[in-house]
Parts: structure tokens; C-alpha cells; sequence
């Protein structure tokens, strides 16, 4: 293969180097992507690039001889018709550049060890003709229900994976914990540490005061509703991303969330309520890739709503899904 040059189209923008190879050339590794790159061979418009330099569009990557690639894989099993019915049901708001999904809870967001079905393997459902598999742009635990927000294309996921790790996404969830918290509502900043491996599972504690590998992590909380002293329903906002970051918070301030047994242990287990983690991502708040902002709310997944129903709770219908757009305001 001789030397050659592709254009970064608008639909790459903000996408990273590596991953557009990666796209573009499977055969091309990682190891060998931050090679080429550390020897000039790669190079946009003309000049040395790292790996993880965000493209542009317009921009044009210079493309050295690389190996063949791969022959493609087999074709996925097509999704059975009760499948794609359960997909269509998540759905919440969908336009040509995102999916948002009120996802159930159990359903793992990925593949791993012992994990044969999950919503990853599930996507080729929305893919348009001949475009691209929609992907994750973040994730939820597996027994955490809520709005979940998929990228259609390369470069939207790049816009919304910026928008994520730059804070620009507004994350509310509802949670029912076992216990009231005192005061009723605050600030949660208190810095976690992981440990674990993939076969255990990934978990976090918090860490000790100077412990290495501490993240600081931040929450803000409120009570909406109690039930005497033994149940209340908070309003969690993440200001930082960790792992399990709500769960560990909620232990914290001694209020574990119901059916929490990782890490609430038996406090989480409150008699007469379903034994399931009630951990719901509410709502998000997000600026579109293609311009203006989108707010999304979720229902609550059934076994919560029973527990409302038990708690005489009250929570409103979620909103319906929203985007504005410069100079207009329309659903």
C-alpha cells in the first residue's frame, strides 16, 4: 500500500486521531497507531500529530502503507422480533444524531465475563442502512435504570463524549435509601479510591486522607419525600463521574440506597420492598452536537413505582423530551 491522504468530513469533527484510524484501518493497532505518530509517518496537514490530537473537518490525515486489513466479521444473528420490541419501547426521544433510551434495570450496558446479553450487542437494531452501529456515549450500572444517551454517528459521539468530561451535562437521579438524611440536604465531597479486578467486578471505598489513587468525588443532594425515619427519596446530582460514585456516597451520609447489597449490605434490605437497587437516572440536560440543548426525563422502572406507591411518594410524569435550538424553543 503506498502513501495516501483522506479528508476529516463534518461528521469526524472532534473525533480523535486514534479512533478515526482505528475506524478507517482495523488492522491497525493502538501500539502501532502511537508509533507512526512518534515517527512523523502519520501526519495532519503536513505536521507531526499524537494519538489522541482531535480532528477537524477538512483537515487531511496523511495515511503511510500499512498492513492488509483483516477479513471482515462474520455477520452478527439478527435480532429476534421481541427483542426489538423491547428496544422500541426504551426509546425516549430520537433524532438523526442521538438515541436516548430509558434503560431497565439489570440489563448490562456492555459485554464481559458471563455476559451474553446486553444493550451494546443490541444496536445494530438502530442502525440506518448502510451507517454506523449507534454507540455509548456513557454508561449505568447494570441494576441502574434511566436515560441513557447513544451517539449515531463517530463524530456526535465525540461532541457528546466532550460534553460529559467537560461537565457540560446537567445529571439528575432519584434514589430511595434506607435511613434520613441529616441535614436533609448538602454536599456530599468526599474522595474515592478502586479496587478489584475484572473477575471480582470493579468496586470503590473511600479513601483515607492522602491514599494513592484517589478521585475526588462531589454530589449534591436533597430530600424530596421521607417516610418517617425509615425510608427517604433523594434527589442525587454527580458533579464528578466515578464509579459507584452515588451508591458509596449514599453509605457515606448513612443513608445506603434500598437493595444496595454491595455495598449497603443489610441496612439496604428494608422489609416488604422489592429487593432490587432503586437507583433511577431521572433526567439530563445536555447541549446538542448540532446546536441548542435537550432535556430528557425517564420513568421510573416498575419496581420503584411500586415502592412510591407503597411509601405514598408522588412523583410527577416525566417531562416530554425537549431541544431547543438557537432563537426557538419547541418539543
Amino acid at each position: 500500500m503506498s502513501v495516501s491522504a483522506q479528508t476529516i468530513t463534518d461528521d469526524e469533527a472532534d473525533i480523535r486521531l486514534d479512533r478515526w484510524f482505528r475506524r478507517h484501518f482495523p488492522a491497525a493497532t493502538q501500539g502501532m497507531i502511537q508509533k507512526l505518530c512518534r515517527t512523523g509517518q502519520i501526519r495532519v496537514d503536513g505536521k507531526r500529530a499524537e494519538a489522541a490530537t482531535r480532528l477537524s473537518p477538512g483537515q487531511s490525515v496523511r495515511i503511510p502503507p500499512l498492513p492488509a486489513s483483516p477479513p471482515p466479521p462474520a455477520e452478527s444473528k439478527p435480532l429476534d422480533p421481541a427483542t426489538i420490541r423491547e428496544l422500541e419501547g426504551m426509546v425516549i426521544y430520537m433524532d438523526d444524531h442521538l438515541i436516548a433510551l430509558n434503560k431497565p434495570p439489570g440489563l448490562p450496558v456492555q459485554g464481559g465475563p458471563g455476559i451474553v446479553r446486553h444493550l451494546d450487542g443490541m444496536m445494530e437494531s438502530f442502525r440506518q442502512g448502510a451507517g454506523d452501529k449507534p454507540r455509548l456515549v456513557h454508561r449505568l450500572d447494570m441494576d441502574t435504570s434511566g436515560v441513557l444517551i447513544l451517539a449515531r454517528s463517530p463524530g456526535t459521539a465525540a461532541k457528546l463524549a466532550a460534553a460529559f468530561r467537560s461537565r457540560h451535562v446537567e445529571k439528575t437521579y432519584w434514589a430511595v435509601v434506607a435511613g434520613r438524611p441529616s441535614p436533609q440536604e448538602g454536599r456530599i465531597d468526599i474522595p474515592l479510591v478502586k479496587f478489584g479486578g475484572l473477575r471480582g467486578g470493579e468496586r470503590v471505598a473511600v479513601a483515607e486522607a492522602g491514599e494513592e489513587g484517589s478521585t475526588r468525588a462531589t454530589t449534591e443532594f436533597r430530600t424530596l419525600d421521607a417516610a418517617g425515619r425509615k425510608l427517604a427519596w433523594l434527589e442525587l446530582s454527580p458533579l464528578t463521574g466515578r464509579t459507584h460514585q452515588l451508591r458509596v456516597h449514599c453509605v457515606a451520609i448513612l443513608a445506603p440506597i434500598v437493595g444496595d447489597r454491595m455495598y449497603g449490605g443489610e441496612a439496604s434490605h428494608v422489609e416488604g420492598l422489592p429487593d432490587r437497587l432503586h437507583l433511577h437516572a431521572r433526567r439530563l440536560v445536555f447541549p446538542h452536537p448540532a446546536g441548542g440543548t435537550v432535556e430528557l426525563e425517564a420513568e421510573l422502572p416498575a419496581h420503584m413505582r411500586e415502592t412510591f406507591r407503597l411509601m405514598g411518594f408522588h412523583a410527577p410524569a416525566p417531562a416530554p423530551p425537549w431541544h431547543s435550538t438557537p432563537g426557538t424553543r419547541a418539543h
